[in-house]
């Protein structure tokens, strides 16, 4: 067993286009029946307005596979602390013997999350864009900033957040990082009505974004909705959509914004809705006109945390990292 930390892990695994291209290879691999991706498990702990979920899949041919349980506390901010924490472990597909533990307080999820929003704007959003909407100014909102600035080139970014001081602190860090104007916009509304591409990374419990602010061109790419009780946009959203992707079609039918469409009817699960290992496998195409307006559902898939840990794992080994801890039981049972 090896444990790699937090610290040893941002130094080596970083958002770039390498992790990118690993995230995007595992979607293709899901679209080409090559994973075996059981459901989310999910524990809620309504009284602290946290959950915590546990995500798997087997990428068939691969020496190990990934268990990872991620929590989110969403009022964590009020004690100077991230929302997101975890670990992922790593697991031998010949023996069953657990060989790593990942201890990266969530920031390979981040990585992974950010990827897949990167990979959405890449065959969704327009080539040409001026203005990224964020709604949300947590630390995923800034993840995925970063991830879009390495597919799409883009000069402004309106941020909304219903903690306008969270929304200022971060116009401040992200104009400062990304060297671009950052602006703190007065609604939701406003950043809808004004850009290109939104993403909305929040955990709200009711729609934020309405159907009536969609315009000609417009990407969205939703991440927030990743349980029955959470949802960003109005169903009638999708409906407006000229192309709807989702992450695995299945899952946000269980837990994404699909879900609330097919609970209220207004869409149905033999409506055209495409995965988005379909685009990147060459299955189906993105945008195909500079009009369309596009949404894609992301609610984070076990295949995504295999491929970033696997990746993570060969990163450290290369180089030596982690600590070494002898398993006398799997030793004894080898």
């Amino acid at each position: 067993m090896i444990i790699f930390t937090e610290s040893e892990l941002k130094q080596y695994v970083q958002l770039n286009l390498e992790a990118i291209s690993i995230i995007e290879e595992a979607f293709t691999k899901l679209a080409g029946n090559e994973v075996v991706m059981p459901p989310i498990m999910r524990v809620d702990i309504h009284d602290e307005n946290g959950e915590v979920d546990v995500k798997t899949a087997y990428i068939k041919g691969k020496e190990m596979f990934a268990i990872k349980v991620s929590s989110g506390f969403f009022n964590n901010y009020k004690l100077g602390l991230p929302s997101g924490n975890g670990l992922m472990m790593l697991i031998s597909t010949k023996t069953g013997v657990p060989q790593a533990l990942l201890l990266d307080n969530g920031y390979l999820t981040d990585v992974r999350t950010a990827a897949a929003g990167a990979i959405a704007a890449k065959y969704l959003s327009r080539d040409h864009i001026e203005t990224v909407g964020v709604i949300g100014a947590g630390g995923q909102a800034r993840f995925q900033v970063r991830a879009l600035k390495l597919v799409r080139n883009f000069k402004k970014v309106l941020v909304y957040s219903r903690s306008i001081e969270r929304a200022k602190q971060y116009a401040k860090d992200m104009s400062e990082e990304l060297g671009i104007d950052v602006v703190v916009a007065d609604s939701a509304e406003t950043v809808v009505r004004n850009s290109d591409t939104v993403i909305t990374t929040t955990p709200s419990k009711e729609p934020i974004v309405k159907a009536e602010w969609l315009h000609p061109g417009l990407h969205i790419t939703a991440m927030g909705s990743d349980a029955e009780h959470k949802q960003e946009l109005e169903a009638e959203v999708l409906v407006r959509a000229d192309k709807l992707v989702c992450d695995t079609k299945e899952q946000c039918a269980r837990l994404g914004e699909l879900h609330h469409a097919l609970d209220q009817g207004v869409l149905t699960i033999h409506s055209p809705i495409v995965e988005l290992g379909q685009l990147t496998s060459g299955q189906c195409i993105g945008r195909e006109n500079d009009e369309q307006i596009t949404v894609c559902d992301l609610t984070g898939t076990g295949v995504q945390d295999t491929a970033i840990a696997l990746f993570a794992y060969h990163e450290m080994k290369k180089r030596n990292l982690g600590l070494k801890v002898e398993n006398q039981v799997a030793l004894l049972k080898q």
